[in-house]
């Protein structure tokens, strides 16, 4: 049995529904039940009781307006792939008792493919497009609980809050970048609880890694194109220079060994490279030229560490000054006590928060953190690029510095 997974092969679905009813009552009522819930249900339960949602009443349904609904569309990922999904959902012979719904990041329902009958029943819900379908509006859900634990989520009848919900069953899987390991998306599927058949998982795991492997495929095809495209501009450039795409991926280089991604350019902001030093990106279709804009190709950064932390950054005697959270602080810091030699993910996983389980949750802050940094930080492993002059000054060296005492700051150098 998988761990996510509500039952197993042979359970009797209509006794087991019973109980799991049952404890929900007894369990909310403030009784001692005959069974306890999972830890995952009783987590959940513990956030939505901690929100104030009340089990016997449905949260809010208000769903996103219809432009909003629109926007997020043309912005998913999983615009590309979701007739893809929906072929594989549809191949199997009993798809017409369930639904499969798609949302985005923020829990937002943005398609449900499924027979008539079963979306009208959905639709008594609030189960339709637009709907914020997250634990602190709707309670424990596949799709919400999913989203808070960030992993896969089984739920059967009453191991949902709300009692409306108990009617139904959901398996939620989440989808990533395959670029990034950043969070897009959950594909789930929804239906009558006494219609579900312990394959379900397995198709909601299916559609994941098919979706996933697409959008892979169609990136590495997109850059292909771009590639070549570019290969007459970068040929004519006469120097160092890199062909990315809107986000910042690279699709071919000269003279500079950047391994994938940049910062994502725009037309009105410089931006550094290590290895380039002060860049001016230059629109091309579907992509962005970056060239050195000047013979200083030297970056300095300087990290102040304290209550409101910043890191400036130096290339061609012009500063940027940013401001990080506590949390890409810590990592830049770490990253420069690690030395040319850097950390794997579960290294600083560790470093981060204690042990090596989090290298997900480590690898995607440090993708989201070098969009506003840049190529600062290199991967695999992970450290200081080459070419980066670090300086970290803690707060006390800071305070020293401030009454005229001296001061010892890191030093770090990307090798």
């Amino acid at each position: 049995m998988k761990s996510y997974a509500a039952v197993t092969a042979g359970t009797d679905l209509g006794r087991y529904a019973h109980d799991l009813v049952a404890m929900h009552d007894a369990l909310i009522g403030g009784s001692r039940p005959a069974m306890r819930p999972r830890p995952l249900v009783a987590r959940s339960w513990q956030r939505a009781m901690s929100r104030g949602l009340v089990p016997d009443r449905t949260g809010a349904r208000d769903p996103v307006g219809v432009q909003e609904l629109e926007r997020r569309r043309r912005e998913s990922q999983l615009r590309l792939v979701i007739d893809d999904l929906e072929r594989v959902v549809s191949s199997v012979a009993d798809a017409s008792h369930f639904l499969m719904v798609v949302t985005d990041g923020d829990g937002v329902i943005l398609w449900r493919k499924g027979a008539p009958a079963v979306r009208r029943r959905a639709d008594g819900l609030g189960f339709a497009d637009g709907a914020v379908w997250t634990e602190s509006t709707v309670g424990t859900n596949a799709i919400g609980t999913a989203l808070a634990e960030a992993s896969p989520v089984q739920l059967f009848s009453g191991e949902h809050f709300e009692q409306a919900q108990h009617p139904w069953y959901c398996t939620a899987f989440p989808i990533h970048d395959p670029r990034t390991g950043d969070l897009i998306g959950i594909i789930d599927i929804s239906g009558p609880a006494l219609t579900l058949h312990p394959a379900i998982g397995a198709l909601v795991e299916t559609a994941v890694l098919l979706a996933e492997s697409l959008l892979l495929r169609r990136h590495q095809e997109a850059l292909e194109r771009l590639r070549r495209t570019a290969d007459p501009v970068i040929a004519a450039a006469g120097g160092p220079a890199l062909v990315v795409d809107d986000a910042g991926w690279v699709a071919h280089s000269r003279g500079v060994g950047v391994r994938d991604r940049i910062t994502r350019p725009t037309a009105d902001r410089p931006l550094v490279v290590p290895g380039l030093g002060l860049c001016l990106p230059e629109r091309l279709d579907h992509g962005w030229l970056v060239r050195p804009s000047g013979n200083d190709r030297a970056v300095r950064a300087r990290l102040e560490l304290g209550a409101d932390s910043t890191i400036e950054v130096t290339c061609d005697g012009q500063p940027w000054r940013i401001a990080l959270s506590p949390r890409r602080a810590q990592i830049v810091a770490v990253l420069a006590a690690a030395g040319p030699g850097g950390m794997s993910a579960a290294q600083l996983s560790e470093a981060l928060f204690g042990d090596a389980e989090h290298s997900v949750a480590a690898r995607a802050e440090v993708s989201r953190m070098r969009r506003s940094l840049g190529a600062i930080v290199a991967g695999s492993p992970y450290r200081i690029a080459e070419g980066v002059l670090l300086t970290v000054v803690t707060p006390q060296e800071q305070d020293g510095a401030a009454t005229g005492k001296t001061g010892l700051a890191a030093d770090a150098r990307g090798s």
